[in-house]
């Protein structure tokens, strides 16, 4: 494995040492709130970024705890996220807002601290990720996307990023350069490779930008009931990623390949969401530059919490040449894609 000398250690404060180390008993007594009473029952559930527990509760019931990474999210930037799931909640859209508890201070709030650490509580739904989705399933998803969008267009999320060439290719390039992660015969290359690309990304960037999930695959698109006396169908779950951003960001995960099939469900989902909302008829050009932004953006992710236990463990070849190869031709295959599907014409 290759490593510079001096390996990349972002400096580890006191909270996230305690997100490392986050105790079930931690867990328990940030949900026995407002007279709740769990059963010890506490189950970690699959997710890197946050920690997120089911818990089990003396009246049957179970919560879900998000508890935050430290240093991601500030307080102001959570709370927009909770306040955009309580908008969609009132426009009747099938998502999961956060509960309000009792902040200490005689207030309500849907978020609490433990140690420094921020969460919220979520109340538990079961649903079941599509496997194969037929044309009426995936019209139905373009319609919920496009109703999402129609709220995600009254505001914009002032504590949160907007998705552009900038945040999601430039800053995570000069991450990935301080971080010092890439080996040293690839890092001129790699950085050409991405700096051509986000070049070719602002030379056509699309001007339409909402509110969006951020992360609208397919694993946080369940089917099921939000409520026992509801009808089952699609729910949204996890809004961590909510940001401001293009519309076919959220369109394009759904169906994330570069098969016929996978374009042919990108147009159905397309033709569906322009039924109640406008999407150019360029839209779904802008799949492969979304693509390699995330592609760019997922590498910086890993380099900034290295520090954390559980990435080195998901990720073990990650400082490796091997592997850095691997990205590199990657990200020059999606920029000949980019350049592909922009061509020179104007498309925003």
């Amino acid at each position: 494995m290759w490593r510079r000398d001096v390996a990349y250690s972002p400096a580890v404060d006191p909270e996230a040492l305690t997100f490392f180390t986050l105790t079930p008993e931690r867990v328990l007594d940030a949900v026995e709130v407002d007279g709740r009473r769990a059963t010890g029952r506490c189950m970690a559930l699959n997710s890197l970024e946050n920690r997120v527990y089911e818990v089990e509760l003396e009246d049957d019931s179970k919560l879900v705890a998000k508890f935050y990474r430290p240093g991601r999210w500030s307080t102001l930037a959570i709370l927009d996220e909770h306040a955009f799931l309580r908008e969609l909640a009132e426009a009747e859209l099938p998502v999961v807002p956060p509960i309000e508890f009792s902040d200490g201070n005689n207030g309500r709030s849907t978020l609490g601290f433990v140690e420094g650490i921020r969460y919220a509580l979520f109340p538990k739904v079961r649903g079941r990720v599509p496997e194969e989705l037929a044309d009426a399933e995936l019209e139905q998803y373009g319609r919920l996307l496009a109703r999402l969008h129609n709220v995600g267009d009254r505001a914009r999320a002032t504590h949160r990023p907007t998705l552009d060439p900038a945040t999601y290719g430039t800053r995570s390039l000069e991450i990935l350069l301080r971080a010092g992660v890439l080996p040293p015969d690839l890092e001129p290359r790699y950085a050409e490779v991405a700096r051509t690309f986000v070049t070719l990304c602002e030379r056509h960037w699309p001007t339409d930008v909402v509110r969006l999930h951020g992360d609208c695959h397919l694993g946080n698109l369940l089917h099921g009931r939000l409520a026992p006396e509801l009808p089952p169908g699609p729910f949204l779950l996890d809004f961590d990623d909510f940001l401001n951003g293009p519309a076919v960001q959220d369109l394009w995960l759904l169906s994330p390949g570069r098969d016929d099939d996978a374009r042919r469900a990108r147009e159905v989902v397309a033709e569906a969401y322009r039924e109640m909302r406008t999407l150019p008829s360029t839209a779904l050009r802008w799949v492969e530059p979304l693509r390699g932004l995330r592609i760019l953006r997922y590498a910086a992710w890993i380099a900034e919490r290295w520090a954390d236990p559980a990435f080195q463990r998901a990720f073990p070849d990650y400082e490796s040449r091997a592997s850095w190869q691997r990205e590199l031709s990657t990200l020059e295959e999606q920029l000949s894609h980019s350049q592909e599907a922009l061509g020179s014409s104007q498309l925003h």
